[in-house]
């Protein structure tokens, strides 16, 4: 597999998004005309260049609604999934993948103009303007969408964006601000407030679950488990990942994180032993999640994830990509690496297992994640080859290491046992 440059316009088009970065970092009250001038160019030709030409004159001239941050923000994810779809295409001819399309359901999000006018006063101040005052406005906003089932999806966002705001108030004394992943949040946020999108289409399926590999999302108060594999289901071979999540406190690292996960015997089993799981009337979304139960799983014999990337991975199909999830950053397509691995740049290791970058790099074969990152492909391993050992991210989920790593998890929770009876 081979993928040299970047598709054409990639590199011009990322450009002229940073230059919208960098105008909400400043305050589109006092900076940006020129940076939204090249953001109205590159939509010129395009359904929504009217909108963003006109909001870039308003903005300019001092005049700053919330339709015309809504048209920038449309603006910015419009270049943003372009981008998605050339990379997304440059590695689905490398390996010879057919993707379905993706199906919109039924429900529909809904608006929250409480929720557009904070964003706007973000984005007129900018980042480098904002301090505690003006995130903690956000507080009583977030915890009104928490309570609607409706909203929760936008309110964890809300959330996740407030917090990293918070931490690094006041961002006038940052050395550097992450404007592009703000941005990224402020945009999919303002968009997501409008209301109108529509869900995923979900049916139900049973099938065999062949995992190829695992991958471990840690934050400071939270981790992912996302579990990569093949669903054997009714004639079909499709890419799934399923996930679960759990809260944590930023002391619970590497090992200790596995037994947070003691709520999923079944899946940390499956993950530990490289089994092979039979599914019965699980939720598959048209996006490719597969909806976790553990009541509607069981166990089957060990499947190597080698064969399983080298017979079945080929003839998967993928899924659609939804919208909103049109980004570079959002590519993670299991691959299967064999030869030379140093022509690869490896990152993305865990903590939570035994595979390193060095590993991985002295490896004959990776099942992986391809990812687009700082400009270029980057393979995340999850499981490798290297003599006749294959060491994967799960290897020592249910490890004596591991639950001697977790007793400081059990203390945590006898403490906060106690305070609460207090």
């Amino acid at each position: 597999m081979r993928l040299d440059a970047p598709p054409q316009g990639v590199e011009e088009t990322l450009e002229v998004v940073t230059g919208l970065d960098e105008a909400l970092t400043h305050g589109l009250a006092r900076s940006g005309g020129e940076r939204l001038k090249a953001l109205a160019g590159a939509l010129a030709t395009t359904p929504i260049g009217p909108r963003v030409a006109e909001a870039s004159e308003k903005i300019a001239a001092g005049s700053v609604a919330e339709e015309h941050l809504a048209a920038l923000a449309g603006g910015r994810s419009a270049l943003l999934g372009a981008v998605h779809d050339a990379l997304l295409d440059q590695l689905d001819t490398a390996l010879g993948r057919t993707r379905a399309p993706y199906v919109a359901g039924e429900g529909a999000s809904k608006a929250n103009e409480s929720c557009r006018s904070w964003l706007s006063e973000l984005a007129i101040t900018g980042w480098r303007g904002v301090d505690h005052d003006l995130v903690s406005a956000s507080s009583q906003l977030v915890e009104g969408l928490l309570g609607d089932s409706a909203t929760r999806r936008l309110a964890v966002l809300l959330d996740g964006l407030a917090a990293e705001l918070s931490a690094s108030s006041p961002v006038a004394a940052m050395d550097r601000v992450p404007a592009r992943r703000w941005a990224d949040l402020w945009s999919r946020a303002l968009l997501l407030s409008q209301g109108g999108w529509p869900e995923a289409a979900a049916e139900e399926v049973s099938g065999r679950l062949l995992i190829l590999g695992v991958e471990v999302q840690e934050h400071g108060t939270a981790v992912q488990v996302q579990v990569h594999g093949v669903l054997e289901t009714q004639g079909r071979n499709l890419l799934v990942r399923t996930s679960v999540v759990v809260a944590k406190v930023d002391t619970i690292v590497g090992l200790a994180l596995w037994p947070l996960l003691s709520g999923y015997p079944m899946l940390l089993k499956a993950l530990a032993e490289q089994r092979a799981v039979e599914v019965r009337d699980l939720t598959l979304l048209s996006g490719g999640d597969l909806v976790w139960q553990e009541d509607r799983v069981t166990l089957g014999e060990v499947a190597d994830p080698f064969v399983t990337a080298r017979v079945v991975l080929p003839e998967a199909v993928a899924p659609g990509v939804a919208p909103l999830e049109r980004h570079p950053v959002r590519i993670a397509e299991p691959v299967l690496v064999e030869g030379n691995l140093t022509d690869y740049v490896i990152e993305g290791v865990t903590t939570a297992g035994p595979v390193t970058a060095e590993l991985a790099a002295g490896a004959t074969a990776c099942v992986g994640l391809m990812r687009w990152d700082g400009g270029r492909w980057i393979l995340q391993p999850l499981a490798v080859q290297k003599g006749k050992k294959f060491p994967h991210n799960a290897e020592l989920a249910l490890s004596p290491k591991a639950v001697k790593a977790g007793d400081a998890v059990t203390v945590l929770r006898e403490r906060a046992g106690r305070l609460l009876r207090k």
